[in-house]
């Protein structure tokens, strides 16, 4: 039996007059997730401005030693104070990147083709197990919408999204873009919609005009835009800047920052625009400051 209070102790007071707030979830399509799944989420979007500037160095799995990423263990490091995480595979993180570095990480979990083949032929290659062993906050494969290996695809994201489901660990979907396909608002807005519908958390699609509006609106998880190949560094902010007034929630940028004259001067310009919906210009003004 529990023992009364003694005579004489602080009363106990548990404000019966004040109910218990229970507030929603930053984060579109989040608020129905367990603990955990939402705690991953919200080191990956930033909950004051609600969005995320990924930097995705994970190119090498299918390129190899492409230009900007030969030395990952120089490249790289300098980037990550202005990132909010990072997307990259699993032997350039444990090789590279000093486990120090309190960043929360996208695991790239997919393999099994390269440039040299057929891009879309993969399977996965890294379990939920292994990137919860790397600390990983998500995990994330493609899927080819309309290409030969659609079903094979889809079905390495539906493993995905089913073994993290299990252990609280959200899915990012990429609708990657054969050659044959356009990326057009009709294609990227089936893709997104479709990798959304089976259940992933965050969805890395491409920009693109007109209809991107569209997009999102139709996608009813959060959408961050794909960097894409490298272009002038105020296109580049332009696009950001776009997708952002159009309701994307981030960005996952790669050779547009590593690529760029100055890459951390222009890490930090995609913030500005991303999280302080700053416009094209000043963010490149910003950029021509801090490289000097």
């Amino acid at each position: 039996m529990v023992d009364r209070d003694k005579s004489g102790e602080t009363a106990k007071d548990f404000s019966v007059d004040v109910p218990m707030e229970t507030p929603g979830f930053f984060l579109k399509g989040s608020a129905h997730l367990n603990w955990g799944m939402k705690n991953r989420l919200s080191r990956i979007f930033n909950p004051k401005s609600g969005k995320t500037v990924m930097l995705a160095f994970d190119h090498g799995y299918i390129m190899g030693p492409t230009s900007g990423l030969e030395r990952i263990d120089l490249s790289i490091p300098p980037l990550l104070p202005y990132t909010d995480c990072l997307m990259c595979a699993r032997g350039t993180l444990r090789s590279c990147i000093q486990p120090e570095i309190d960043k929360p990480l996208v695991m790239r979990c997919s393999t099994g083709a390269t440039i040299l083949k057929d891009l879309s032929d993969e399977v996965i290659g890294v379990t939920v197990q292994d990137a919860i062993a790397m600390n990983a906050s998500a995990v994330t494969t493609q899927a080819y919408i309309g290409g030969e290996h659609e079903k094979a695809t889809l079905a390495n994201l539906a493993r995905l999204i089913n073994e993290g489901n299990l252990y609280g660990v959200p899915t990012l979907g990429v609708t990657a873009v054969g050659r044959e396909l356009v990326r057009d608002s009709r294609y990227l807005g089936l893709a997104s919609r479709v990798v959304a519908e089976l259940g992933v958390h965050f969805v890395k699609t491409y920009y693109c005009e007109p209809g991107f509006d569209e997009v999102v609106a139709g996608c009813p998880v959060p959408i961050v835009i794909a960097g894409g190949k490298k272009m002038p560094e105020l296109d580049a902010l332009t696009m950001a800047y776009k997708a952002i007034d159009q309701g994307a929630l981030g960005v996952d940028m790669g050779r547009n920052i590593f690529l760029a004259e100055d890459p951390v001067a222009m890490i930090q310009a995609v913030r500005t625009v991303v999280h302080d919906g700053e416009k094209p210009e000043k963010a490149y003004d910003l950029y021509q400051t801090l490289k000097k």
